[in-house]
C-alpha cells in the first residue's frame, strides 16, 4: 500500500487551519495546532507562501490564505458550463439594449472572450469569441478586477497602458475606480479603450459567491451614453442578466 506524503499531508492540514476560525494565525499558532516544531512549520508556509497560497501581513507577521486558492477554487466551473448558462440571458439582453454583448472570464493577465451575442441589427459584425481584453480598461476587465482578487493583483501587477487620453493608468485613480465598482455593482468603459466606443459590465458569481466571469454591453457612445452620463436603463438591463447568470449558477441572494 502506498505510503501518504507527510509534507503534503501537514500543508494540507495547514491550509485547512487557515480556512476556519480566525482569519490570520501566527506562526507559533500554527505550529501548537497542529503539534509542528516552527521551524517545520515556517518552512511549509514559505513554501505555500511562494506558491501564492498563503500570505503573510506585513504589519503583524500574521498568516492567511492567498488568493490562488481562489483560482484553483473556481476552476471547477468549466467555462462551457459558464456560457451554457448565460446563452439565454445574454440573448435577451442584446435583444432588449439593441447592443452586442461579452461574456468574459480572467485569463493570463487579461480578459478572455468565451461568448459574444451580435447587435440585433443588420451592422456588418465580426466575432470576438476568443479574443483578449485588457483587465484595466474595459469594462469587463476593471469588473474582475474589482471582484476577484487574482485579477487585482494582475491588473496591479500588469503594464497599465494608455488607449486614449481617457485610459486611467495610475495606480491611486486606477484603485478608485475599483473601489467605485465595487460599490455601484458595475463598471463602464467611455472611451478608454476604443474611441468612440463605450461599455458595461456587471460581475457573474457561483453559489459560494465567487467571481466566475462578467458580462456586459458594448456600443457607440452616443447610444449608450445620453447626455454625457451611461443610459440608466442600460445599466440596469446589464446588472439584471449578471444577475440572472449568477442565479442559474446557484449564487444565492440575487
Amino acid at each position: 500500500m502506498a505510503r501518504n506524503i507527510q509534507s503534503l499531508e501537514r500543508a494540507a492540514a495547514m491550509l485547512r487551519l487557515l480556512g476556519g476560525g480566525e482569519r490570520r494565525l501566527g506562526l507559533s499558532d500554527i505550529a501548537s495546532s497542529l503539534g509542528l516544531a516552527k521551524g517545520t512549520a515556517h518552512g511549509i508556509l514559505r513554501t505555500l507562501q511562494q506558491e501564492g497560497f498563503v500570505e503573510q501581513d506585513e504589519a503583524s507577521g500574521r498568516y492567511q490564505l492567498g488568493a490562488e486558492l481562489l483560482r484553483l477554487g473556481t476552476t471547477y466551473l468549466d467555462v462551457h458550463e459558464l456560457r451554457a448558462r448565460a446563452l439565454v440571458w445574454t440573448d435577451d439582453l442584446a435583444r432588449s439594449s439593441g447592443e452586442s454583448v461579452h461574456l468574459g472570464v480572467l485569463h493570463q493577465q487579461g480578459v478572455l472572450i468565451v461568448h459574444h451575442v451580435f447587435r440585433p441589427d443588420d451592422s456588418r459584425q465580426v466575432l470576438e469569441i476568443g479574443a483578449m481584453q485588457p483587465l484595466h480598461s474595459t469594462a469587463l476587465g476593471k469588473v474582475l478586477s474589482a471582484y476577484d482578487p487574482v485579477a487585482h493583483s494582475e491588473a496591479l501587477e500588469a503594464d497599465r497602458k494608455p488607449f486614449t487620453e481617457r485610459t486611467v493608468c495610475e495606480l491611486e485613480d486606477f484603485e478608485q475606480l475599483l473601489d467605485i465598482t465595487r460599490a455601484r455593482g458595475y463598471a463602464a468603459d467611455v472611451e478608454e479603450t476604443w474611441e468612440g466606443v463605450a461599455s458595461i459590465a456587471a460581475p457573474i458569481h457561483d453559489r459560494r459567491r465567487m467571481p466566475v466571469g462578467a458580462v456586459g454591453i458594448t456600443g457607440a457612445v452616443e447610444r449608450v451614453c445620453r447626455e454625457g452620463e451611461l443610459r440608466p436603463e442600460l445599466v440596469a438591463a446589464v446588472r439584471d442578466c449578471a444577475r440572472a447568470v449568477s442565479r442559474d449558477l446557484g449564487a444565492a441572494r440575487f
